[in-house]
């Protein structure tokens, strides 16, 4: 069992009050997590330029390739964790065991942060469109087509109100310690193990230990670091999402409605696309924002159905060490049964087919945790209320819908992949401003392309771009 402190700009803390992390499956405790409260963030924060400092004092490309070590390490060392350390395996054991991911994918994951961090030169000229990288360290500078131009840090760090049950999204904070700008770290409760790990893989890697915060703790932590940061980073429900609408200095991240949607030229082949869907619905057991959730056509819907449900309905409940499990536990008490009552109250209410029945009980009850098995859902209009929802499973309503309707019906979507040739209809989806990412044609929604910005440019959301006007000698000082 390892104890988590509390890291303050890097220096560990000792705070007496302590969360376990307990294995989902037998009970045993993974972890004592220190607990930081309000105040000490509210002391620390005054210490945030600091961050920012230090990291200004090293050139850009040099952080660049302490990413590049800190991913090696990240992947293949051994690293200290709290007040033991921990080998690649443990990573993966410990993660699964506290998240109920199983273990392949968390190796997985492990992978594609190491995938990021190795590309970070590629990503980060991605990123900011070629930009002279030393611009971000000076504040100002040349394009390269002979502009001056400004960009202004608008927070010395980003903080990040950190999720447990996607452990893929610590990809979107690693380009941040290379742009010279602080991380603040709230980890969520079942997953501190990505964080503390990268942080070790940092700082053994040359990062200033002064440059990162680790703050565990409850909601009330949670608000302080969107209190006290002037750009924050947060992870959460629908709800969430609205809540924090509007707010420029905070970026939400919820559920993905991410959608497949079938053109009528190419309807009638839909056979062709089922595997494409069905990966797109199940892979890292349905948990991330970019699963897809809806598969949207204007016929040929409940043939549709039958078939996904055939590809993913028989998946069974597996152990998290067996590399062929593909469902993650529910270790939360209580959440995966009220998800399974929540659905079958709505597929009633909406007069859906639960094109999954056949394949046995969608609830599976373990003594200390519960799983859901994959469900395929039929609905025979977009304006059901299961057209638009979304379960941190492998889980997919099936929507009959005229084309013409489906961009306005669909509502807001991170993903959609169109499998179309239909080029009108194709303009009219590139017009759409409440899709985020979109894919033209037979492509997965669980398809990244690391080298474009996931959910808003981190670029854009850090630094301001502003006029910038300044006499020939003042560059040739």
């Amino acid at each position: 069992m390892f104890t988590l402190p509390v890291l303050r700009w890097g220096q560990p803390y000792t705070s007496l009050e302590l969360d376990s992390v307990i294995h989902f499956n037998t009970g045993e405790t993974l972890a004592k997590v220190g607990q930081a409260n309000p105040g000490l963030l509210a002391r620390d924060i005054k210490k945030a330029a600091r961050a920012r400092d230090v990291l200004r004092e090293i050139p850009i490309r040099q952080l660049i390739a302490m990413m590049k070590k800190a991913g090696e390490l990240y992947k293949d060392a051994t690293l200290p964790m709290g007040d033991g350390t921990q080998s690649p395996d443990d990573f993966a054991r410990q993660q699964s065991a506290s998240t109920g991911l199983p273990e392949h994918m968390c190796k997985g994951n492990m992978a594609k942060n190491h995938f990021v961090l190795a590309n970070m030169d590629k990503i980060l000229d991605s990123l900011t469109r070629g930009l002279d990288l030393d611009i971000l360290t000076r504040g100002y500078g040349i394009e390269s087509r002979g502009v001056p131009v400004s960009y202004q840090a608008q927070s010395p760090v980003l903080g990040l109100v950190l999720p447990s049950n996607s452990p893929g999204v610590h990809t979107l904070w690693l380009p941040v310690i290379p742009m010279q700008v602080g991380l603040i770290l709230k980890p969520g409760p079942q997953e501190p193990w990505t964080p503390y790990r990268m942080a070790a893989a940092m700082f053994e890697a040359g990062v200033p230990r002064e440059a990162i915060g680790i703050y565990p703790g409850g909601a009330e932590m949670g608000a302080e670091v969107v209190a006290r940061v002037q750009r924050v980073k947060i992870f959460g429900s629908t709800e969430t999402v609205k809540r924090y609408h509007g707010n420029p200095c905070v970026q939400v991240h919820g559920p993905g409605f991410s959608k497949i949607m079938l053109g009528d030229d190419v309807v009638d082949d839909w056979p062709k696309y089922i595997d494409l869907m069905a990966n797109s619905v199940y892979l890292n057991s349905g948990r991330g924002c970019i699963n897809c959730s809806g598969v949207w056509a204007s016929r040929h819907t409940k043939e549709i159905a039958a078939a996904l449900a055939e590809k993913i309905g028989p998946i069974p409940v597996l152990p998290p060490e067996d590399p062929n499990a593909a469902l993650a536990a529910f270790t939360v008490a209580g959440q995966a049964q009220a998800i399974h009552a929540s659905i079958l109250a709505k597929i009633k209410e909406d007069s859906a087919e639960d094109m999954t029945e056949k394949f046995g009980p969608r609830l599976v009850e373990k003594e200390r945790c519960a799983y859901l098995r994959p469900w395929v859902i039929h609905v025979d209009s977009p304006d059901r209320k299961l057209a638009q929802t979304e379960y941190m499973f492998p889980y997919v309503t099936v929507v009959k819908c005229p084309q013409e309707q489906m961009i306005e019906k669909a509502g807001q979507t991170l993903v959609c992949s169109a499998i179309t040739n239909d080029q009108q209809w194709q303009q009219q989806l590139l017009a759409a401003t409440h899709i985020d990412r979109l894919n033209i044609g037979a492509l997965p929604t669980i398809q990244l392309n690391w080298l474009q910005p996931h959910e808003g440019s981190i670029v854009d959301f850090l630094f301001r771009a502003r006029a910038f006007q300044a006499a020939d000698e003042w560059f040739k000082k």
